[in-house]
């Protein structure tokens, strides 16, 4: 059957959901394969006319021919549906239900697998899914699981840096221009070709003339198709420069911060290695020979001595009697010590008893002409010497004196004197 619109319009009409009719009418489209960009404008129109159902089914041949197309190593199906498989699966996708949402991303996923289509294609269809998923409030990536994440992986489910958030809607927006520019583009340079191929004949002058008409009017289409393009891709290479100019002064910083940083870490290990020499000759060193300790207390090996300084003890008070000091007698003190009194009661007849002695001078009785002796009652008391009276032993009650007692005070032997004359 030559191939006509009305024609392949019958062929859609047959379409339905079994494998049989699907290959049928793929093998019959395959054959025209020269219509392609036809009969791809037609597959569009009829799959917004079809009822929602139905629609898959449309899906299923285009995958057909697609996949078939590759196989063979032909182009002209795969560049003829790409431009249109962004609005028709979100058209086919916005109106199903969920069960059927489901089958056309496991197409979709199918695609992305065995790269049916670019890259782009991919991304432009999973935009317009992702929009008919907000708009509905489903969220993003289609159906859920129980375990709320989505039936079908895409790369759309991972979250996007929000530095580059900025770059999602420039890409898409490229993506859409691109898409929609190269329909435009093709019929253009294909009606080109044909008017100014040399080989063909060129009809009578008033077609001729509508002809060329007709392809100013495509090449208008496609010159303002390519512009919107333009324009797109140079708002995306704004911001990516924007963003480019932000990571090189970031990796300037860093460069730095990295040299500084290996400075420091080189300068703290030359420390490092030359307190650990340091303490490793301190150790040979006292291994060798111990340091002779310090006379003044402190430490020949140089270290600080952490041992608490103790305080020296205070010395006792020296002896007053022997120092020198006063013996403190009051003036009109009596004579209390017996020996005296008994040693003077024998020159004579006068009572000395009550004799009063004159407080010794500082200068008399002071140093060796004074010792204090422990008595055997417990008194301290200061014994005069009384010379070669034979009374050495007065007072001691049978203890050694131990020592000649020094001369007796000024005083005392003045009133011996006096007791002899009288």
């Amino acid at each position: 059957m030559a191939f006509s619109d009305d024609a392949l319009r019958a062929k859609l009409s047959t379409l339905n959901e079994t494998q049989d009719s699907i290959v049928s009418v793929s093998q019959w489209i395959t054959f025209h394969k020269r219509h392609a960009d036809r009969i791809a404008n037609l597959w569009l129109t009829r799959l917004r006319d079809s009822a929602p159902p139905k629609r898959l089914n449309f899906i299923y041949l285009c995958n057909d021919i697609v996949q078939n197309a590759r196989a063979r190593k032909r182009t002209e199906f795969p560049d003829a549906f790409a431009p249109l498989m962004p609005e028709a699966l979100q058209t086919a996708y916005r109106s199903s239900t969920p069960e059927i949402q489901a089958k056309i991303r496991r197409v979709l996923e199918v695609w992305k697998t065995r790269v049916t289509f670019e890259g782009p294609i991919i991304e432009a269809i999973e935009a317009r899914l992702e929009e008919v998923d907000k708009t509905k409030g489903t969220g993003s990536s289609g159906k859920k699981t129980l375990m709320g994440k989505s039936l079908f992986g895409s790369s759309s489910d991972k979250p996007m840096p929000k530095e580059l958030e900025t770059l999602g809607p420039l890409q898409t927006a490229v993506t859409k221009a691109t898409i929609d520019a190269r329909p435009a583009i093709d019929a253009a340079q294909k009606e080109y070709t044909n008017l100014n191929d040399p080989e063909a004949g060129l009809p009578t002058p008033p077609v001729y003339a509508a002809r060329l008409s007709g392809l100013m009017k495509q090449l208008s289409n496609a010159e303002s198709a390519v512009g919107a393009s333009i324009k797109a891709r140079q708002a995306l290479l704004t911001d990516l420069e924007r963003i480019l100019e932000i990571n090189k002064s970031a990796l300037s910083k860093d460069e730095e911060t990295f040299l500084e940083l290996g400075s420091r870490k080189t300068s703290t290990e030359g420390k490092k290695r030359d307190v650990e020499d340091a303490i490793m000759k301190g150790l040979s060193s006292n291994e060798v020979s111990p340091a002779a300790p310090d006379p003044n207390g402190g430490s020949a090996s140089g270290f600080v001595d952490d041992r608490p300084e103790v305080e020296e003890l205070t010395p006792e008070p020296e002896d007053p009697l022997e120092d020198g000091g006063d013996f403190g007698y009051s003036p009109t003190a009596p004579t209390s010590n017996p020996a005296v009194a008994a040693a003077l009661s024998g020159f004579g007849d006068t009572d000395y008893t009550g004799v009063k002695l004159r407080n010794a001078s500082n200068s008399s009785l002071n140093g060796p002409t004074a010792k204090r002796r422990k008595m055997s009652h417990g008194d301290d008391q200061v014994v005069p010497d009384l010379g070669g009276l034979g009374m050495e032993n007065l007072g001691r009650e049978g203890e050694s004196l131990g020592s000649a007692l020094g001369d007796l005070d000024a005083d005392v032997n003045e009133l011996l004197e006096q007791a002899k004359q009288g």
